[in-house]
């Protein structure tokens, strides 16, 4: 039986307001390939960040080679033979690969660095993986799939013998993520232990031995891969209880109108995206991370350059080039980050309610301050936000207020279409309940809604019709009369 070369027990994290791993575990054996795997926010890339000493943990024991280890520092984590390749590369895109694999670290000849030596021990280097590339080449003269292999090198280069590697193939082509697997299996022939996070599934009896799944920052079972299918994979990711009941089916009439239609979008991260949305609906967007849903939405709302592609209102084609065309034809949009792009946290409630259509409340150089506090007192008590007063700056006041501030923005504008990106991200359980009744009376007041979360119980309970992407197209869409958690993760993992 193979020995465990890592072992995490009991491991606890904390952040404000959030317990993010809650005993969680993990036991790995050497010279395996082991599947992290679990739904947005399971804690799987918390879990690896504390490995890596990205994050100190807050409880809990690791062991490496059956003996105990703290690790407070990345520092601390090399010297361990511990490795982490993100999702998001790390690499200085100006300099040579040489340059990168020794960056911080630089063979020196006296005062000066000595580039010949970090040239010649990072080709030796990458000629020891396999790995056909040019020591001298700049960075962002290659391919994601090569910056991928220098990731790996470099870390490959403090001696690392566990590497973790987090949605490594999330930007790679079909070839390309084959070439990554070989490589892989290379390592893994030399003794290399591989912690393979992803939420591609199909991948995983391609590449791994045995996979941990995770759920809301829990340990749930660890399986051999090969005795596992992909239903029952699904079932333990999406496992825990809803407390609150699913819509069972559509509060929209057969015959209500569509309102928007979106034919063969085509932006970053966007590939021939169309979809349609009916007065009164909510229509939830859902996906794994990456899976291009919030990139529709801004493509949509004119904040990305539309590629190609039609949107129609009331069924005549729009122009959609910047968000001010978008809000002036009625569409809203309420970013997942709020605080970023739909407030002024530093300003009043008054000003942010005001904030997209001051033009209605001034006469020439002057503002009518009266009028622009009645608005602000109307849709502070039409959409209940507990402030002390108008003068209350939006920085002071909860999450769950300062996202219906976002919302009364777009309501004092008459916006008819309002895209909530992650409505509830960020805010309790007694804020998100509110967001929802919010939700709720704005669809019966034939306001039309597009809802963007991750949150599987959160789709289930608002959405009318929910659409799945995946890698930047629309996999599935269906009735919520026919959805449920475990559809929707087949269609979020579908190619």
């Amino acid at each position: 039986m193979a020995e465990p070369v890592l072992e995490m027990e009991n491991i606890q994290k904390y952040f404000p307001g959030v317990h993010a791993l809650d005993n969680a575990r993990l036991c790995v054996n050497a010279g395996e390939v082991h599947g992290l795997i679990g739904e947005n926010g399971a804690g799987k890339s918390t879990l690896m960040k504390v490995l890596a000493g990205i994050y100190k943990k807050d409880g809990g024991t690791i062991r490496l080679r059956g003996k105990e280890v703290e690790i407070n520092s990345p520092e601390d984590a090399r010297k361990l033979g511990i490795g982490i390749i993100h999702q998001e590369l790390n690499l200085m895109p100006h300099l040579t690969v040489a340059a990168n694999i020794f960056i911080g670290r630089e063979p020196r000849k006296g005062l000066f660095l000595n580039e010949a030596k970090a040239v010649k021990d990072s080709g030796a280097l990458l000629k020891s993986l396999s790995i056909d590339i040019d020591p001298t080449a700049v960075i962002n003269t290659l391919t994601v799939a090569m910056q991928q292999m220098v990731e790996i090198a470099k870390a490959l280069s403090y001696q690392s013998d566990i590497l973790v590697m987090d949605e490594p193939t999330a930007a790679l082509t079909e070839n390309e993520i084959q070439e990554l697997f070989k490589f892989i299996r290379a390592l893994k022939a030399e003794g290399h232990t591989i912690i393979y996070i992803s939420h591609r599934l199909d991948e995983l009896p391609m590449i791994t031995d045995r996979i941990t799944v995770m759920r809301d920052g829990q340990f749930v079972n660890t399986v051999e891969t090969a005795s596992v299918t992909k239903q029952e994979i699904i079932s333990m990711m999406v496992g825990r209880t809803i407390y609150e009941e699913p819509k069972l089916k559509s509060d929209v009439p057969s015959d209500a109108p569509v309102v928007l239609e979106a034919r063969h979008l085509m932006a970053k991260n966007v590939r021939d995206v169309s979809f349609t949305l009916r007065r009164g609906e909510i229509l939830g967007f859902a996906g794994l991370m990456g899976a291009g849903r919030t990139e529709t939405m801004r493509a949509l709302f004119g904040a990305d350059p539309l590629v190609s592609g039609e949107i129609l209102l009331n069924g005549k084609p729009v122009a959609v080039k910047s968000p001010s065309d978008a809000v002036r034809l009625g569409i809203g949009y309420l970013s997942e980050d709020r605080k970023a792009f739909g407030l002024s946290t530093g300003l009043s409630v008054r000003d942010n309610c005001v904030m997209a259509s001051l033009e209605e409340f001034t006469s020439g150089p002057f503002t009518d301050d009266r009028k622009i506090e009645k608005a602000a007192r109307e849709y502070i008590e039409k959409i209940d936000i507990k402030t002390p007063s108008t003068a209350q700056l939006v920085k002071n006041l909860s999450g769950g207020n300062q996202q219906k501030i976002v919302v009364a923005k777009w309501l004092i504008r008459n916006c008819d279409i309002l895209i909530f990106d992650e409505p509830t991200r960020g805010i309790d359980v007694g804020a998100k309940n509110e967001i929802y009744k919010l939700m709720r009376r704005l669809a019966s007041e034939q306001k039309s809604i597009i809802m963007i979360s991750s949150e599987l119980p959160e789709l289930l309970r608002m959405s009318d019709r929910i659409v799945v992407m995946n890698e930047g197209r629309v996999t599935g869409e269906m009735d919520i009369s026919l959805a449920s958690q475990e559809s929707i993760m087949t269609y979020a993992t579908s190619n």
